[in-house]
């Protein structure tokens, strides 16, 4: 999701190319005001001309009604709508405008997901869910009242959305909590009581390695279980932090756990005592951001190469083990061990590089496999074959 302005077209479209470049299938933006939904065609418009056609999803709260009601040029250039059944309206307003949401995403032919979150819970329905259990013979504690009354919010005002007419192939639900545990009770109750698309995301998760580990254990849980259809990392930036760190992390998550391919991965030991020179580490820190920077050319020039695997050891205890699993592999000399760095290509040892050279040499050696594995060529030769 931006943290820009919306309003703001130049730095909203920025960081949305920029998060699409980083690999980002859906983006997020805020919605809160007229000048905000005034800007988002010019936003979509001066996207497209930049080449970038990712899915723009509108963040509604309070006013969405009326914000895609007065400007449909608005409703019409985002692919979806995320609103949130606590603060769509409050007392005798709700349905009326939860409905008219629904009608103009009906006439638009848009998705909408309806986006339950522990912040901002449907007062009345928490109150009467409070309420019942106190009078219920054997009470529940309140957090599993609360869990109850996210997927209940979620649930009914689905239910809703269908009767509007909405289909189920065009309602996603989350239920987004800030605790790991609630967040895993919350999703299994909602994937066991409904089969719409969920999507997945730890919310106020924080800031740096907090944030990062706390929204990894959370959903690599539920993606294990067969629970979940889009998933957000969501991190508190450093100011005037990379937002794209989100889309990073979200991808490592799935890929390391096998379900998507991204970018080559890069295994690298992580040092002993073996290991007392930083040659290897410098050269998988140099292989990994080559990589980063080279992948949104690499996607179009070279089909298939996020599957790649690399291997940068840095002793012969499990060096030349782990380079004969990559698909291309190096094993440095650690400390105390002669000066020669053997190279594995598919298995199979391809040569020795020795001195000053190494790392740049082995640089080479990657770019010169994935034009031969991944290139035009490579393809042109396997479809003749």
């Amino acid at each position: 999701m931006t943290n820009t302005d919306t309003a703001d077209v130049e730095a909203t479209v920025a960081q949305v190319a920029a998060l699409a470049r980083a690999g980002s299938e859906l983006v997020r933006i805020t919605v809160d005001r007229a000048e905000a939904a005034a800007a988002v065609p010019h936003i979509r418009d001066r996207l497209l001309a930049r080449g970038v056609d990712t899915p723009l999803i509108g963040d509604f709260h309070y006013n969405g009604h009326t914000l895609l009601a007065e400007y449909p040029a608005c409703a019409e250039a985002l692919a979806k709508y995320r609103i949130n059944p606590g603060n769509v309206g409050f007392k005798d307003k709700r349905d009326r405008q939860f409905s008219a949401i629904i009608d103009i995403a009906l006439r638009h032919g848009k998705a909408v997901r309806i986006g339950v979150n522990w912040g901002s819970l449907d007062q009345d329905l928490l109150t009467r869910l409070m309420d019942e259990n106190a009078k219920a013979p054997e009470p529940k504690d309140a957090r599993a009242v609360m869990h109850e009354a996210l997927v209940q919010s979620a649930l009914l005002s689905a239910e809703r959305a269908n009767e509007l007419g909405l289909g189920p192939d065009r309602i996603v639900l989350s239920a987004k909590v800030s605790a790991v545990q609630d967040l895993v009770a919350v999703y299994a109750m909602l994937a066991a009581r409904s089969h719409l698309a969920l999507h997945l995301g730890l919310t106020e998760a924080g800031m740096g390695s907090k944030g990062i580990v706390a929204s990894s254990a959370a959903l690599a849980v539920l993606l294990q279980q067969g629970i979940g259809d889009t998933i957000r990392v969501s991190l508190t930036p450093e100011p005037g932090g990379d937002r794209t760190l989100e889309v990073k992390v979200a991808q490592e998550l799935l890929q390391s756990m096998g379900f998507r391919s991204f970018v080559p991965l890069v295994a690298a030991c992580p040092g002993c005592g073996r290991t007392t020179s930083t040659t290897f580490q410098e050269l998988a820190r140099d292989i990994q951001d080559f990589i980063q920077v080279s992948m949104p050319d690499w996607k179009r020039r070279y089909p298939g190469v996020e599957t790649m695997t690399v291997a940068v050891m840095g002793c012969i205890v499990n060096g030349p083990g782990e380079s004969k699993h990559a698909d291309i592999g190096i094993s440095l000399p650690g400390t105390g061990e002669a000066p020669a760095a053997p190279v594995f290509i598919d298995g199979k040892k391809s040569v020795t590089l020795r001195g000053a050279t190494v790392a740049a040499d082995f640089k080479v050696m990657v770019i010169d496999y994935i034009e031969r594995r991944f290139g035009q060529s490579a393809i042109g030769r396997d479809a003749a074959e």
